[in-house]
């Protein structure tokens, strides 16, 4: 006798009545979902998120009383449940989206500006694929700065930002070569960024890559948030600026980075998508692997799909190093899996080891 399909419980979460009821359609008609409660404020979410036991929250950020952002600190502090943010697309909401994503939050959709029944019915589709996704994935309780301080201060509050060194010149020296190191990150990459981003020192011996699947919209808001929690330098890379040590750059969103035979990065919007990536990970790898040789590293951190493995081997090939994300600490063990099955890994670490 076969199982019956067990269905995704999903809880929604939204101040609006109307987008509330248009959200639960959308679930709803989809034979695998099934709406299972809502809630209008963070305070309902957080008591039903606890109470029914949701496969999945549907989690919008901008509501009276306890607000999303709060709503999903407490939820990944005590009671983990996948989230998916569904959310405005502004600046503020991009802000606060990222903030989520740092908490934990597995993915995010944008509402559309219009906020009404066909406007939503536009990203129906991707929706429905993310939380889909959510309801696969491994959810990770959080135990960060931003958490204390979003729970403690409300979300309008900010933590104190370290002072930010200048940037470390290689002037003076006999060698002007230095580790180059590419972290790798796409589905759960804001939140294992956050473990890892404390660890490094304003005088950390190697420039930093971060190449992060990520809209064109959220990158330069990102590189700010992320240099509130760490004491290196933190920036969006720019086009033809030289690579230095002591410096974390983001990968713009929409772009693909090459690092040059001269160390300068190199900044492409027109090639679109590679491979289905945009921005592509194995281009920036194989690009620092032909410049840092022995000195580049790599490590490949959560996310779904196939990006980074070509590039792994290159790092390898011209003798670097390459560092993969172990299973038990993966949000989705994707691209961890398969440079590891690819034969490209030096190591496989825990995310609390790999800056080790």
């Amino acid at each position: 006798m076969s199982t019956p399909w067990k269905k995704i419980r999903v809880l929604v979460v939204d101040d609006s009545t109307f987008m509330r009821k248009v959200l639960e359609n959308i679930y709803n008609a989809d034979e695998q979902m099934q709406v299972v409660g809502s809630a209008k404020d963070g305070r309902e979410a957080v008591s039903m998120a606890e109470a029914l036991k949701p496969d999945v929250i549907s989690m919008d950020i901008n509501m009276p009383h306890v607000d999303g952002l709060q709503a999903t600190a407490e939820i990944m502090t005590t009671n983990p449940k996948p989230i998916v943010i569904v959310s405005s697309e502004s600046r503020e909401g991009a802000a606060s989206t990222l903030r989520a994503l740092e908490l934990g939050a597995i993915e995010f959709v944008a509402k559309p500006s219009g906020g009404i029944d066909l406007d939503m019915q536009s990203v129906k589709e991707e929706l429905l694929r993310k939380v889909r996704m959510a309801a696969k994935v491994r959810v990770v309780r959080t135990a960060t700065r931003l958490a204390s301080s979003i729970q403690s201060a409300g979300a309008g509050a900010k933590p104190a930002a370290a002072p930010k060194p200048s940037p470390r010149t290689s002037a003076g020296t006999s060698d002007q070569r230095f580790p180059v190191v590419v972290l790798a990150a796409s589905t759960g990459g804001p939140a294992t960024v956050m473990r890892l981003a404390p660890g490094f020192t304003r005088d950390f011996p190697a420039a930093v890559i971060l190449v992060q699947h990520m809209p064109a919209t959220f990158t330069s808001q990102y590189a700010a948030q992320l240099a509130e929690f760490t004491e290196i330098r933190v920036k969006e890379a720019e086009s033809n600026e030289s690579i230095v040590p002591g410096t974390l750059y983001i990968c713009p969103g929409g772009q693909h980075l090459r690092v040059t035979s001269s160390g300068r990065m190199q900044l492409d919007d027109t090639s679109g998508r590679i491979n289905g990536y945009l921005p592509n990970m194995d281009v920036t790898m194989e690009s620092v692997a032909a410049y840092a040789g022995p000195l580049g590293i790599a490590a490949v951190l959560t996310g779904m799909g196939n990006d980074g493995t070509n590039g792994a081997r290159a790092i390898q090939s011209a003798g670097g190093l390459v560092l993969a994300q172990d299973e038990a600490t993966c949000v989705i063990f994707g691209m961890p899996a398969e440079v590891i099955k690819a034969g490209v890994v030096d190591q496989v670490l825990g995310i609390d080891d790999i800056y080790q």
